[in-house]
């Protein structure tokens, strides 16, 4: 059932058929004028972490929860980028969008690379928002909880309601001193309650498609040269701070470099006084919906004076 919002204009439930089952999300805009964007989360996330950048943009909005994430979770293994670009994709064409502008948060970064390698009618332009670059390879030995941290332990947590789960969070370096109204919506959607019907639930994401992604995130299995290989319009900006407000982030100098000396056509933007989640679901949201714009293909010399007229 379709509903209007406040901070998003119009917007409805979406599924679409895939293999094993249904991809679920939100289309904010059905029908709007402009270039589509598709939008797709992080490792351990949801769709609704885009909620307040659907906000800020005029046109079609398609948020998605990847396979094994949010109302996707129970779709079954495999959980490679590659067969989450192709959910995508089947997404994209069931919500009828010719070409989108992608963008990519955290590991959706990844996958939209991975769109646009398979994909390439689909996607106008790649906005990659602190991910989609391969990482540093971690230590042999390392261990996913050595990674992601109380990220990946929460997931075998049960919380005995929406306010203890909003509580776990808010103690969350990375979100507690920037809460608001849109993380605590993004956490109340992540909170998938139990069959005990007491208001006690769990996180969404299935362990195991969070472990079968962490590994592919230092640009193995052919990820490096399918990043290589794209010619479209394409920007990553970069947070300063990391998955727990540290600093230096994700990308460090040293590490960016190594990455931008061989993508020659990467426009790179530090979103400043941001972390990993800021720069989406707070202060750095604005500049997200400024490379969307920037990077938007032009609409056709002809629509442009039918609009005049």
């Amino acid at each position: 059932m379709e509903r209007s919002v406040s901070d998003g204009g119009s917007e409805a439930p979406f599924r679409a058929p895939v293999e094993g089952g249904e991809l679920v999300g939100t289309l904010w805009r059905a029908g709007a004028a402009g270039t589509p964007v598709v939008a797709i989360h992080g490792i351990t996330a949801n769709h609704r972490s885009f909620a307040p950048l659907a906000a800020r943009l005029p046109g079609p909005v398609l948020a998605l929860d990847l396979r094994g994430r949010g109302g996707s979770r129970a779709l079954p293994a495999p959980f490679s980028l590659e067969q989450h670009a192709d959910d995508v994709a089947a997404a994209v064409r069931a919500a009828g969008f010719e070409r989108a502008v992608v963008v990519g948060h955290s590991m959706g970064g990844f996958v939209a690379v991975r769109l646009a390698h398979a994909h390439p009618e689909l996607v106008a332009a790649l906005v990659l928002v602190d991910g989609g670059l391969p990482l540093r390879p971690a230590p042999e030995g390392t261990a996913p909880q050595d990674v992601l941290g109380p990220a990946i332990e929460r997931l075998g947590m049960t919380f005995a309601s929406i306010d203890a789960y909003r509580d776990y969070w808010r103690q969350h370096p990375a979100f507690g001193p920037y809460w608001s109204g849109a993380i605590e919506e993004y956490v109340d959607y992540d909170l998938v309650p139990l069959a005990s019907g007491d208001g006690a639930g769990r996180p969404s994401a299935n362990p195991e498609a969070v472990v079968a992604n962490l590994v592919e995130l230092d640009g193995r299995g052919g990820f490096a040269e399918a990043l290589e290989s794209l010619a479209l319009p394409m920007a990553l900006l970069r947070s300063p701070r990391g998955l727990f407000d540290e600093s230096p982030g994700l990308y460090d100098d040293a590490w960016l470099s190594t990455w931008t000396s061989r993508l020659p056509g990467l426009a790179v933007e530090d979103v400043e006084r941001t972390n990993h989640y800021t720069i989406l679901m707070g202060r750095g949201v604005g500049a997200v919906a400024d490379a969307v714009a920037r990077l938007a293909p032009a609409p056709p010399a002809h629509a442009v004076q039918k609009e005049a007229g």
